[in-house]
């Protein structure tokens, strides 16, 4: 017979599996150097509006040499807050960007914000001086 106190502490762990397993399963920003900046200028090829996390996959291109590049950002739930959408970027379009690189020097980074041939400013809400967020305390 389960008295009230084994009731109790089984109830505390299976609350704590619930809430501990989401948490566990989200990466921090550990992998991006968030204490540099970079600045790429090409041409979108794709905007993946996705969650958990969007990406602009980016062609830059320096010369007679072209490189691809993948960019993640925040979900397009916390990119709405910021006035993007959907449509915000497309295919072809010319962007100058700004983003946090990955660490291990792969062409990919932490989005920061860009801006558009016509001069629209598109931001992540993430800082940019330097101070990194999301990434683990030791």
């Amino acid at each position: 017979m389960m008295t009230r106190r084994t009731f109790a502490g089984a109830l505390g762990a299976a609350v704590l599996a619930a809430v501990a397993g989401p948490a566990l399963s989200h990466h921090s920003f550990a992998m991006f150097n968030q204490r540099e900046i970079m600045t790429l200028q090409g041409t979108v090829l794709e905007f993946q509006w996705t969650n958990p996390h969007a990406f602009i996959e980016l062609e830059e291109r320096r010369g007679n040499s072209t490189r691809h590049w993948s960019i993640e950002l925040n979900s397009p739930n916390n990119l709405a807050r910021y006035g993007w959408r959907r449509n915000s970027l497309v295919s072809g379009e010319r962007i100058t960007l700004r983003m946090n690189p990955l660490r291990d020097g792969s062409p990919g980074g932490l989005f920061l914000d860009l801006t558009k041939a016509d001069g629209t400013v598109l931001d992540s809400g993430l800082p940019k001086n330097g101070q990194p967020v999301n990434v683990p305390q030791f």
